[in-house]
């Protein structure tokens, strides 16, 4: 073993063992004596200008993002490259390690990353334990947390310009995940990208254009607005086990330009209301793929009524216009808001293990077939305005031992980086016992019952919940959560099957 030992670009030191390096595309990558971190060496030297642009990732956006405010929160969500070194002629980047919860343990198989590509093609799905493969809620979780990364990044005018399954870490088991390769980052109309972006997540205005000269003003390249399409890929991908593109259509006999139009100027997407011609051909050879590649059974609106409608956006609306694609925030909205309508599913052999409830006739879990019995509390969320009492569009489904927190009770809190920790501690949960809900106040001391009825009572009437004690749901009953401004008010619905 050779130890290396040198100095950064900023005077600190670096070590890196040098043997049997992991040899990628573009880099080589050493590890150090404690495997904290890499040293990836790039096998062509950067020109100028994406020099001048890994100075900055590692100087000035690393001091926005990782050293800035809630850089905690970030320095989980992007390996950012930390460092810059020079070696023997060759220029690399200091990055910090993949979490172990990145990497499959020796029992699951072989010793490798995980990449978005082990969970989000159907095929490899199907292969992973229950435990690997985690649940319906830890992929919300996952795809929450990229789409917050790319909140961020495009907060700061960067796109990644490469993201795909590839370039995206996942732990379904812990709902966690991760952006890799930030060294490609474009600064658009500062520094250009290098890559198109990796085929399947390639936006369809940048392949239908790539034949073009670089100098012609039609010519399309990766920019915030291209993150979008890929970033609609992956949490359909990760939410269906399915590419939104890739379907039966039939649109050259040449493999390379029928692949270059179903993704690009042919683009279609595969669940299309009107237009059916790329629907899923389902053979023999894709049982090992099924249920996920039968759009059929497992439509996108299968993932409840905040996420149909961007799928809608991202596929048909903006699939060729980019103007019309969700932002990232968009994404991130409809994902904590579906997390309220998780319902565990009562089979306990289901592969999804939850699902996200249908509050119709007659719900079921569309993964195996169960239907729902029993009784079920919906909370309706409303606040006051200038108007009056409104509802927000926005619900909850109870399940027995749920947790409850703050950002159920105000508005303007969301389970993001802007949280501190006791803002994440749980205030209160739901059980069923003898055969009523209840609802347990831990922590909430502005809580109060206005009764049941199509009206509140005035607050002033109501009966405080007090902390440590319990209140029994009922139809129609309304709960004040918070009379501060932008508290909510939760009106109870008890559905039966």
């Amino acid at each position: 073993m050779t130890l290396v030992k040198i100095s950064a670009r900023d005077g600190s030191q670096v070590e890196f063992i040098n043997k049997n390096p992991k040899s990628g595309k573009m880099k080589e990558v050493y590890f150090a004596p404690d495997h904290s971190y890499v040293v990836a060496f790039y096998k062509t030297m950067p020109d100028a200008n994406r020099m001048e642009c890994l100075e900055e990732i590692v100087g000035t956006y690393r001091q926005r993002i990782i050293k800035g405010r809630s850089g905690n929160y970030w320095r989980d969500l992007f390996r950012w490259p930390e460092k810059l070194v020079d070696y023997q002629g060759r220029v690399g980047l200091v990055v910090p390690s993949f979490h172990s919860d990145f990497f499959f343990s020796d029992e699951q198989g072989e010793k490798r990353e995980k990449t978005g590509d082990w969970f989000a093609l159907p095929k490899n799905f199907n292969r992973h334990s229950q435990e690997v493969k985690g649940n319906l809620g830890k992929f919300i979780a996952v795809c929450l947390r990229l789409s917050r990364a790319v909140r961020r990044l495009h907060a700061e005018g960067l796109s990644h310009s490469d993201l795909s399954y590839r370039n995206c870490l996942i732990d379904p088991k812990g709902g966690k995940a991760c952006i890799i390769d930030i060294d490609g980052l474009v600064v658009p109309q500062k520094y250009p990208p290098e890559v198109l972006g990796s085929m399947d997540f390639i936006a369809p205005e940048v392949l239908a254009t790539a034949h073009l000269p670089n100098i012609d003003s039609r010519r399309r390249w990766p920019c915030l607005s291209t993150d979008l399409h890929a970033l609609a890929v992956l949490i359909y991908l990760f939410a269906l086990h399915r590419h939104p593109l890739r379907g039966g259509q039939y649109l050259s006999d040449d493999a390379d330009e029928d692949e270059n139009l179903m993704m690009g100027g042919k683009a279609l997407f595969i669940e299309h209301p009107t237009n059916t011609s790329n629907r899923p051909i389902l053979t023999a050879e894709d049982t090992p793929r099924l249920p996920w590649v039968d759009s059929s059974t497992l439509p996108y609106r299968t993932m409840g009524p905040y996420l149909s409608p961007l799928f809608e956006r991202a596929f048909i609306d903006g699939l060729h216009d980019p103007e019309k694609r969700p932002r990232a925030h968009d994404w991130e909205d409809a994902l904590e808001k579906t997390t309220d309508l998780l319902q565990p599913c009562s089979n306990l052999t289901c592969d999804k293990k939850f699902y996200i409830f249908d509050a119709t006739t007659q719900p079921k879990c569309p993964y195996c077939g169960t239907s729902f019995v029993g009784s079920i509390p919906m909370l309706e969320l409303y606040y006051h305005t200038d108007r009056g009492l409104q509802p927000e569009n926005h619900r909850i489904m109870v399940y027995k031992d749920m947790s409850f927190f703050l950002w159920h009770v105000y508005q303007n809190l969301s389970p993001n980086e802007n949280l501190d920790d006791t803002q994440r501690q749980r205030i209160g949960y739901f059980t069923f016992h003898m055969d009523c809900w209840l609802f347990v106040n831990e922590a909430l001391a502005t809580c109060k019952d206005l009764g049941v009825g199509d009206q509140p009572l005035n607050p002033s009437r109501g009966n405080v919940i007090n902390i440590g004690s319990h209140i029994k749901l009922l139809p129609n009953q309304w709960l004040l959560l918070s009379p501060e401004e932008k508290g909510r008010l939760v009106r109870v619905k008890l559905l039966n099957h």
